[in-house]
């Protein structure tokens, strides 16, 4: 478990790279540096079955974003197509950057 610093956070746009829901987007709603995985919105979605329960009594199908390791997501562009994203310094603070297009990330 290393906890190397991600790209990606909280808020951002992204688009899956691999997997079962290659091609989808959507927004960053959990990130884990720790673990180096990153919940997206309508993306990886799980269904657990769940038993009626005092706190549930209906019980039923109970679905759940499940998280997704950071190298199977990139930041996506405005066009929708992926890139990578570099760190630059722009007066005086370090910004993240698109490589693809150049523009500035961070607000």
């Amino acid at each position: 478990m290393s906890n190397v610093k991600m790209k990606i956070k909280k808020g951002d746009q992204v688009i899956v790279l691999s997997g079962k829901d290659k091609g989808k987007t959507g927004t960053v709603t959990l990130a884990s540096p720790r673990d180096q995985k990153v919940v997206v919105g309508g993306v990886n979605v799980a269904t657990r079955h769940r038993k009626p329960s005092q706190a549930q009594p209906q019980g039923g199908l109970e679905r759940v974003e499940a998280p997704l390791h950071v190298s199977k997501v990139a930041h996506v562009t405005a066009d929708g197509k992926p890139t990578r994203v570099r760190y630059e310094t722009q007066d005086g603070k370090k910004v993240r950057v698109a490589v693809k297009t150049g523009s500035k990330i961070d607000g």
